[in-house]
């Protein structure tokens, strides 16, 4: 019982000896007898040729209806070709499709924002060199402390060694004494001592050593000039920013005459005052000069003010190093994020421009089966676009040979009323027998009923699987809708008709999702088949259940049983096919297009569910229809 669709509309026979080889099976003469069953249907390769090869036995000249365009026609024309309203093409030119170039992994944008962003975070360690300031001030501060103290000492050692009353009672520094103290108390030592009087005149300086010749100065060497490598350029570059930057106070200049007094140092001065102070300085070279000057007292009086002052070389050399060990640290985390950030770009980036590449090859391939590189197995985000693109491609290339197909049946079912009806146009124009006219006129007609319900049949097939997507669910009571169906049925068969036995849920509460046209349409099929082949006073049994599948979801399953012949063995299947048509003996042939089942499978299977055909055990077929109940 197959394809039920339409059945209100009878087909009329077909000219040129059309005769049924067993039931559905549409033949012609035996000489060119079509049979699908045996023999797979072919594309004829000239697709702008639809119509059936010349039949010189039927005496018909076959070829392409004048002032048509054939499809192939339109679709290799140059541009875009259309036709207007006048028949003629308007064309437009089409653009190239550009091949996608694939770019070096260096010239990635990707690639790009990687590196940026990972040396961004690596810009947090640098920022930290302007630290290194507050690091130097601190061994500024704790150098001169140390200074200060030592000063302390050393002024009490002058001032209770050094100091002699004069004649007047008053207490008095020792200029001689003082110089021999000093050079006692800073061997072995970096420190310079200078001794200021009261009257702002040097006394003494440990740097000035008394000799043959008179004094002589004693002064450090500076280190020998090295070459300036790569460290030392960035430490430049370094300081030139930190003395740039706002806030940042730049040290007085040490600059030492060639007569000292207490004037050229405010130290000095503030210590004759009887106040501790110190200064750091920036000598020769940039190199650090520190300062501290405290009084020399005896019985709470001034007598002189030492100054001690030293080198900050260390101090320097310490920054030095410090920014150094940042540098290097960081010159060592920039290669290593360089290196991962391309890794990581190489493992994101090729990846991506390979899927973009078989993509390009998928749009570009004209039909031909372009493989997508499959990532599934690095269970990452790719690996599912991957994935993803692979399912897309199948799907694909499955309707395009769904459509393909579609094709083909459609070209093989035309050919044969089209067939007819060519030899019946071109025979009534040869006879004079106004009773052969007639009955050539009546095959004519029915050829053309034929035409426009397998048309419109393939036209509802071909917009299902668009209008199925777009198409709004919604709540549909399947108890009520078969209820329905059999009442309009037992309403339009009378007397005579097969009876129907429907068993519905108690509760009638058995509910789906889907689109309740559609789903009526596919009832509305199965039950019109059981009509046409139950017998005479046959009966018809409907049920609907609901079950409760593996894990939990719950089924509709609605199934419509008839007495008749069954389903020929091995066609259990088959009967779903697009265009196959069986039918009971003594139907007039043509009245179904053969679509009505695979619509109905397509139907069901876009709400999720199955359709299956068996045999009864007692005779007759059952069609089974599962879908997802609430």
């Amino acid at each position: 019982m197959i394809d039920a669709m339409n059945a209100d509309t009878p087909f009329g026979p077909s000219l040129g000896r059309l005769e049924r080889g067993g039931r559905g099976d549409l033949t012609a003469r035996p000489e060119d007898r079509l049979d699908r069953r045996s023999k797979p249907r072919q594309v004829p390769p000239d697709s702008a040729d639809a119509s059936p090869d010349p039949d010189p036995a039927a005496g018909t000249v076959t070829g392409t209806a004048r002032g048509t365009v054939p499809e192939t026609a339109l679709r290799d024309a140059p541009g875009d070709a259309r036709p207007t309203a006048r028949g003629q093409s308007a064309e437009r030119p089409q653009e190239p499709m550009a091949l996608r170039k694939r770019r070096p992994a260096w010239r990635s944008p990707l690639t790009r924002r990687i590196l940026l962003m990972n040396m961004l975070v690596l810009a947090i360690p640098v920022l930290g060199l302007l630290h290194l300031e507050q690091y130097r001030q601190s061994l500024i501060d704790s150098e001169l402390d140390a200074m200060t103290t030592q000063a302390e000492i050393f002024s009490l050692a002058l001032g209770s060694t050094s100091t002699r009353d004069n004649d007047n009672g008053q207490p008095a520094l020792m200029h001689e004494t003082t110089r021999q103290v000093m050079r006692v108390l800073l061997n072995g030592t970096t420190l310079r001592a200078r001794v200021f009087s009261v009257d702002g005149k040097l006394v003494g300086d440990s740097f000035l050593l008394s000799g043959p010749g008179g004094q002589v100065q004693v002064s450090e060497l500076p280190p020998p000039n090295t070459a300036h490598g790569p460290a030392e350029w960035i430490g430049d570059i370094y300081d030139e920013i930190v003395n740039g930057l706002p806030g940042h106070e730049d040290l007085p200049r040490y600059r030492e005459s060639a007569i000292q007094l207490a004037s050229d140092y405010l130290e000095v001065e503030r210590a004759l005052q009887g106040e501790t102070a110190r200064v750091p300085r920036v000598g020769g070279g940039n190199r650090l000069v520190l300062s501290v000057a405290v009084p020399v007292t005896r019985y709470r009086q001034v007598l002189a003010a030492l100054m001690l002052s030293k080198d900050g070389a260390a101090i320097d050399q310490a920054v030095i190093d410090r920014r150094h060990d940042v540098l290097l640290v960081f010159a060592v985390a920039l290669g290593v994020t360089v290196l991962l950030s391309l890794y990581l770009a190489r493992t994101i980036v090729v990846p991506l421009h390979r899927l973009a590449e078989a993509a390009d090859r998928v749009r570009r391939g004209k039909g031909k089966r372009e493989r997508i590189p499959n990532f599934t197995r690095r269970h990452d985000e790719i690996g599912d676009l991957s994935g993803a693109l692979i399912d897309m491609t199948e799907a694909l290339q499955s309707k395009l040979e769904a459509i393909e197909g579609f094709a083909a049946d459609v070209a093989h079912e035309i050919k044969n009323p089209l067939t007819s009806l060519r030899s019946a146009v071109e025979t009534v124009a040869r006879l004079d027998d106004p009773d052969q006219q007639r009955k050539l006129m009546s095959i004519i007609l029915d050829d053309v009923q034929r035409l426009d319900r397998l048309i419109s049949d393939i036209s509802d097939a071909s917009r299902l699987d668009a209008e199925l997507a777009r198409g709004e669910t919604e709540v549909v009571n399947v108890s009520n809708l078969l209820e329905t169906l059999v009442e309009v049925h037992r309403a339009t068969l009378g007397e005579g008709g097969p009876h129907f036995d429907v068993v519905m849920p108690a509760d009638d509460r058995l509910l789906v999702d889907g689109i309740e046209g559609r789903l009526g349409q596919v009832f509305r099929n199965l039950i019109s088949n059981a009509v046409s082949f139950s017998p005479p006073g046959g009966r018809i049994a409907l049920s609907a259940t609901r079950e409760t599948g593996p894990g939990g979801q719950a089924w509709a399953v609605i199934s419509v049983s008839d007495q008749g012949p069954g389903i020929p063995e091995g066609k259990l299947a088959a009967i779903f096919d697009r265009f196959y048509s069986e039918r009971p003996k003594g139907e007039k042939f043509g009245t179904h297009s053969g679509l009505g089942l695979s619509i109905s499978k397509q139907i069901v299977e876009a709400h999720g569910g199955q359709i299956l055909a068996e045999n009864r055990p007692e005779g007759g077929a059952r069609f089974l229809v599962r879908l997802p109940a609430r």
